[in-house]
This record gives structure tokens, sequence and C-alpha cells, in this order.
């Protein structure tokens, strides 16, 4: 009897043991912010961030609330949201050219992160008005003010000022980021396979509310976007860097 006795107190140690990972997952659950399925894949990005990348992250964004908005940053890689996605426990809306959406597995991924789906030729008005409504009721806005992934030896390309308009529009303030190290290979999927060394750094709240009330005009979305660009560079320890704005007949996979 003692035996037994014994054994049904090493089962129930047992099974009290396995109910705790158990228990603290459930508890997880119903505190976080994501759908199931973004849980998973905000689990998946966990891991291969911390292992297969290695990332680093300088700083934290830090914001009251309900409050929205928006995070601007480098671009050298496709998978750079994935490390963006670590500063936060909720999503970050980028806004993704709208062909991508057309693949079964990467369109299912950027639905289920709640993207923002945007022609490239010229401006989306309609992706616009989706990141100002985003930014207003308290979400994260994406957004790479190159407009495309940087191939060259340029620490930035000439910017584009759609991150400054949905700013002003939406009424919050711009958190500059800069990842180095990203792994790219020239390909959408080789990067997974990739190892890395990246390092994230978060920049502050720039805040804005001086130009909420003033006319958004071509000049002041100009001036911002080189702002947005400068505070970029100076987190990747290039302060006297000289940002650039896209020409009229830029386009973005050009």
């Amino acid at each position: 009897m003692q035996s037994v006795a014994t054994e049904l107190l090493a089962w129930a140690l047992l099974a009290a043991i396995a109910a705790v990972p158990v228990a603290l997952a459930v508890r997880a659950a119903r505190r976080t912010r994501y759908t199931p399925s973004q849980a998973l894949l905000m689990g998946l990005n966990y891991v291969y961030t911390r292992v297969i990348w290695r990332t680093t992250i300088v700083g934290a964004i830090r914001l009251p609330p309900g409050q929205g908005a928006v995070i601007v940053s480098n671009h050298r890689c496709p998978l750079d949201p994935a490390f963006i996605a670590r500063l936060v426990d909720r999503m970050v809306h980028w806004m993704v050219a709208k062909e991508y959406f057309a693949n079964p597995l990467i369109g299912w991924m950027f639905r289920v992160c709640r993207s923002i789906p945007v022609s490239r030729g010229g401006i989306d008005t309609a992706a616009t008005k989706i990141a100002i409504r985003y930014a207003q009721s308290g979400g994260l806005v994406g957004i790479f003010p190159e407009g495309r992934i940087n191939t060259t030896d340029d620490l930035l390309l000439p910017g584009r000022p759609g991150a400054a308009l949905i700013a002003l529009k939406a009424r919050v303030p711009v958190i500059p980021c800069y990842i180095g190290g990203s792994p790219y290979d020239g390909t959408s999927w080789g990067c997974l396979f990739m190892p890395s060394k990246v390092r994230l750094v978060v920049g502050q709240p720039i805040d804005l509310s001086e130009y909420f009330d003033r006319p958004n005009g071509r000049e002041v979305l100009e001036s911002l976007t080189k702002l947005f660009l400068k505070e970029i560079a100076s987190l990747a320890n290039h302060p006297d860097f000289q940002p650039s704005l896209a020409g009229r007949f830029y386009k973005p996979d050009d």
C-alpha cells in the first residue's frame, strides 16, 4: 500500500509541475493583445530574433496607454519588421506593397498582422487613410521612409513624406529606430536561414504637436522627413549625415 501511495504521490507531483507552464500560458493568453494566430507568429518571431539573429535591443518604446504612434526605421532586409515587433506587446501595422498579399503564405502573414496593403504607383489615398485611423485609435503604424530596401553602400536612401503626413493627420508622435546587421541575400526567404547579429537602437519619440495646427504643406512634410532621417542616422552613430528627399519621378521599384 505504501508503494502505491508513493507512486500516486509522484504522479500527482508530476501533474502539478506540468500544470504550471499550462497555467502560465493560459494566463498569458488572457492578458495578451494578440489573437491566437498573432501569438503564434510572435512566438516564432521571438525565437528567430533571439536565436538565429541574436538581436540586441538598445532603448525601448514607452507610450502612455492608448497612445498611437508612427514608427520609422531604415530598411536593409525584408524581415526588418520582425525586429521592431520585439519592442512592443501589440501589432505594428506596416504599410506593405499590395502585390505581396497575393502570395498565399506571405499574404496570410500580412493579413494576420493587419498590415496595410499599398499600391506602388503614386500616392495610395485609401492606404494612407487606413494608417491614419490606426494611429488615431491608439495603434502603431510602421513605415520605412526610404520606400524600399537599401542595397547600396549609402547609410540611407532619399526619404519620402508618407510618415510625416500620417503622423500629422493622426496627431501622434514619431519614434525613430535604427536596425544594424539585418540578414539579406537578395531574396525574400533566404534571410530566414542566415545567421546574423542584429543591433536595434530605439530613439526618443519626436513630438510633432507644434505642427498639428499648421497647414501640412510640402515644405513642412519635407522638413520633417529630413528630421526623421537625421534621427535614424544619429542612432547609427552618424550625427553629421545629410539626408535627401526622393525626387518627383522616384519610383519605389527603381
